[in-house]
């Protein structure tokens, strides 16, 4: 297995974090706020198991190779190499936090390419941290969830010698900009939505400031203030930062790259005027500042700050542009001999494409399935008009803003397909149309000219399906419906739309879910997790297809679920690229179950590689797959 960890960069709210830890001692202290993102660069690394020891190398950023290092997964080892420091220490103290808490053997972890910096405020150590946690979660499937993550990379970078806030391991959550909040040992995240790519620079002033002195400095300002420059520096770091960091937020949410750069600007001077006076030695930084001021780049910067904990470390550039970007890089680079780092803080990716799976035979259905595909069959829709299943399917992905559908058929039923989507009645018919089912007719025209057919040669089941979308995909997150589901909001919003709408504030893999009796899971793909937001968005640790009653109680009971509730999938999915990747090793495996290719089992794999929600949907999902579901959906779907 192949990870990925980048850098953290904190954009606002810089100390805050472990200044919000003292609200322990005097709760009059604000809450700290800040927001982090992932740098465009990290550690990479290949993983595997190891019976009993932990295995090391390391390819650092200048291209230097360390290791193999070697220590049995012994407790006591663990801890006393974590505490003697450096590179082998943070994945040592990691290894220690795991290993007292799991039952887990050995691990290799070869780190064959670093492109981060070090030591210049991206939180290099934090990053070699989750790494090492991360291993252990996916090659153990400890399941935990991101926070779990950052949770024993934190407690695995202070048993070294390293004193790290509980900020620096925010780079768990990869490139997404993160609201977090620290209220003494709480942390609350929140993702945030960028509408658009904004574009930045780092810069390597290419000098040193000693971070411990910063930090011991500051710290003499807590817990109570006991002169005027001990209670500036309270002031910024707690209602000054979180008035700032609040609009910070707005700005992000709407793509204003200029208003950006502008707060960013004004927080920097702020930050010397109320908070440099603690430590000037280290804090009047006079490279940050010179670069903030330097002619030539007005024409490309709107602003900048400096990064982690200030001084001559690092800065950070709002540019205008991606071409602005290229620029301010070379301007440095030539006149100031200074390395840079482009970070582009990407906009979510719309969700434009929809596939639908309807080539199976519906062998619970015969001999209807004989006569007629289950996806054409006839249903009663609220406003009276009867119309086959495949286009309310279809009708409800394109109220939710889909602008493709492809439908996953056998080559023999593509025909039915085609005439119902892409062909008129014959005129004698049509003329005996009503003038506003004429109108209908059109109607389909205009939507058939959005939806596509992919062939599934062979029946290999429901991840074979979906891998057959791979090339019409072109490599896009994607929402999967199921053809045989019908689905009614409890809400003005479609259930489909939820679903997009939560994929655009969280940008990841995401299920929708409903609530199901205990004696009905051996009849659903079921999941278990942890909840990101109670009652609604939930961070998934395990897929179960079909579990029995038994392991469900055991292994998938989920909080706040009333008693013998659980969680099952909802017949919608949105799904990253990564997933056809994950299909085409099953396959090419030949890894089954009961006789067919599962897409459970690429989700499970999908859940330990990246992150994966699920999303409780406010409707209902009504399934077709057999004569007492059909006659019951008859029932309902239409009805007021």
């Amino acid at each position: 297995m192949k990870l990925f960890v980048p850098g953290r960069i904190c954009l606002f709210g810089e100390h805050s974090d472990w200044a919000g830890g003292y609200r322990r001692i005097n709760s009059e202290i604000e809450r700290g706020y800040t927001i982090i993102t992932g740098t465009n660069q990290g550690i990479y690394a290949e993983i595997k198991q190891h019976p009993s020891k932990l295995i090391l190398r390391t390819t650092l950023n200048d291209g230097t190779k360390k290791g193999p290092f070697e220590i049995e997964m012994n407790p006591n080892l663990l801890l006393q190499e974590a505490q003697k420091g450096g590179f082998f220490s943070y994945v040592c103290g990691v290894a220690y936090q795991i290993l007292i808490n799991y039952h887990v053997r050995g691990l290799e972890i070869d780190n064959f390419k670093t492109d981060l910096p070090i030591k210049k405020g991206l939180s290099s150590s934090a990053a070699v941290c989750v790494l090492a946690a991360r291993a252990f979660n996916r090659t153990y499937d400890l399941k935990m969830t991101t926070r779990g993550e950052m949770e024993y990379a934190y407690q695995g970078e202070i048993t070294t010698p390293s004193r790290c806030g509980r900020m620096d391991q925010g780079c768990a959550y990869g490139s997404r900009p993160v609201l977090m909040v620290f209220d003494a040992d709480r942390i609350e995240t929140s993702e945030i939505r960028v509408p658009k790519d904004i574009f930045l620079v780092i810069v390597d002033l290419n000098a040193r400031k000693d971070t411990k002195r910063i930090l011991a400095r500051l710290n003499k300002c807590y817990p109570f203030a006991d002169d005027p420059v001990q209670e500036n520096v309270q002031r910024y770091l707690g209602p000054t930062n979180k008035k700032m960091v609040q609009k910070a937020v707005e700005t992000l949410q709407k793509g204003d790259e200029t208003a950006l750069g502008s707060l960013m600007s004004e927080t920097q001077w702020m930050f010397d005027e109320f908070v440099a006076p603690a430590c000037p030695d280290q804090l009047e930084a006079p490279l940050l500042h010179k670069v903030l001021g330097y002619k030539a780049l007005e024409e490309h910067v709107i602003g900048g700050k400096g990064v982690g904990s200030q001084g001559d470390g690092s800065a950070q550039l709002v540019v205008k542009d991606e071409a602005s970007q290229e620029a301010v890089m070379e301007i440095l680079k030539n006149e100031l001999s200074m390395q840079c780092l482009p970070l582009v803080l990407r906009s979510a990716r719309k969700i434009k494409k929809c596939v639908i799976p309807a080539a199976g035979f519906s062998t619970r259905l015969f001999p209807a399935s004989k006569a007629m595909k289950k996806e054409l069959f006839p249903i009663i829709d609220k406003y009276g008009r009867a119309k086959p299943v495949i286009l309310a399917i279809v009708e409800e992905a394109l109220s939710a803003g889909i602008e493709e559908l492809a439908i996953i058929v056998q080559e023999r039923d593509k025909p039915l397909f085609e005439g119902f989507f892409h062909t008129l009645p014959f005129s004698e018919n049509f003329n005996k149309l009503s003038k506003d089912d004429q109108k209908y007719c059109r109607y389909l025209m205009d939507i058939g000219s959005r939806v596509s057919f992919v062939m599934q040669d062979v029946q290999e089941g429901f991840g074979h399906a979906v891998y057959c979308a791979r090339e019409w995909t072109q490599n896009e997150p994607f929402l999967l419906m199921l053809g045989d589901h019908l689905y009614r909001s409890d809400t003005e919003a479609t259930c489909t739309r939820q679903l997009i709408d939560a994929y655009e504030r969280y940008g990841t893999n995401l299920v929708g879910l409903k609530v199901i009796r205990r004696e009905e899971v051996d009849r659903y793909g079921c999941v278990g997790g942890i909840w990101e937001k109670p009652g609604s968005v939930l961070s998934i640790t395990e897929f179960s297809e079909k579990p029995t009653p038994e392991y469900a109680k055991e292994h998938l009971g989920i909080d706040g679920i009333k008693e013998e509730g659980y969680l099952a999938m909802f017949g919608q999915y949105i799904l990253k690229p990564r997933v056809f990747d994950l299909l085409a090793e099953l396959m090419e495996s030949n890894m089954r179950e009961r006789g067919e290719f599962q897409l459970t089992s690429a989700l499970d794999l999908l859940r330990r590689e990246e992150s994966f929600y699920g999303y409780l949907v406010k409707g209902s999902s009504y399934d077709m797959g057999t004569p007492g579901n059909y006659r019951q959906t008859i029932v309902d779907y239409g009805g007021e």
